[in-house]
């Protein structure tokens, strides 16, 4: 049994202001991207676009991250925008670029962002949302965000999600990379990983691989696995030779 969303209160500045406002038409305010507006294929294409750079904060989507079936859905109206969303947090790409690189808290930020156009309130709201995500899994969390009266309220059924939120550091795609500092350090990116500079550039192996062609230390190790057994060449002195016994007698000269 899924637990309810636990109840929150906002207690940051960013929910005393509903948009952006008509008295902050300028250069930050975001384009609004409408299914009802568009009166061309490429205006089409301008929401899909778009709705890449929203769910991905990527400002230039490579090819093996786009989603073609769903892209065909929404050009042929058997898709709503809100859905397209959908399927497009739920691609395995997201999963892959977002989801499993993050723990909960984090992803509930991110998600709040991309998905609702705003950042979270305070810590108790990360929480409450977390417990989603363990309960439902980020499948049940992305319906919950997506089908949510806020959503509804805020982008309805054809409009693609954009930052509607007053924030100091802005837009958010800028602001929120793909992974914290947390996953950075885990994945050597920040702190130096000794064993992976030792391992590739002190290592007898690695050493071995920067000499010449022909360098009789490549195959020191060779020669010394054969270890030969009783072979060794006799080492005799002039000293130690019976030259008596080997010159023949006299008597066995003359038979």
């Amino acid at each position: 049994m899924a637990l309810p969303l636990l109840q929150y209160k906002p207690s940051s500045q960013n929910h005393r202001v509903t948009s952006f406002g008509p008295s902050d038409l300028d250069e930050d305010t975001p384009y609004i991207y409408r299914l009802e507006d568009i009166s061309s294929y490429s205006d089409r294409q301008n929401i899909i676009w778009a709705a890449y750079r929203q769910v991905f904060s990527e400002h230039e989507i490579l090819k093996f991250n786009r989603q073609q079936h769903l892209e065909s859905q929404l050009k042929n109206g058997s898709l709503t925008v809100r859905d397209f969303i959908r399927g497009l947090a739920k691609s395995e790409a997201f999963y892959r670029l977002v989801v499993s690189v993050n723990n909960n808290y984090r992803l509930v930020d991110i998600c709040l962002k991309r998905f609702l156009g705003r950042s979270s309130y305070n810590k108790e709201e990360e929480i409450a949302w977390s417990i989603v995500i363990g309960t439902k899994g980020f499948g049940g969390f992305v319906d919950a965000l997506i089908d949510s009266d806020e959503y509804t309220e805020a982008f309805g059924e054809n409009t693609v999600p954009y930052q509607r939120k007053r924030l100091v550091d802005r837009p958010h795609n800028l602001v929120t990379p793909r992974y914290g500092e947390d996953f950075q350090e885990s994945a050597g990116t920040v702190k130096t990983d000794w064993r992976f500079t030792l391992q590739n550039f002190y290592s007898r192996k690695a050493q071995e691989r920067r000499m010449a062609e022909g360098d009789p230390r490549k195959y020191a190790d060779m020669a010394s696995a054969i270890a030969p057994k009783g072979n060794y060449a006799q080492n005799i002195r002039a000293a130690e030779l019976d030259y008596m016994s080997l010159v023949p007698s006299r008597s066995g000269s003359r038979r």
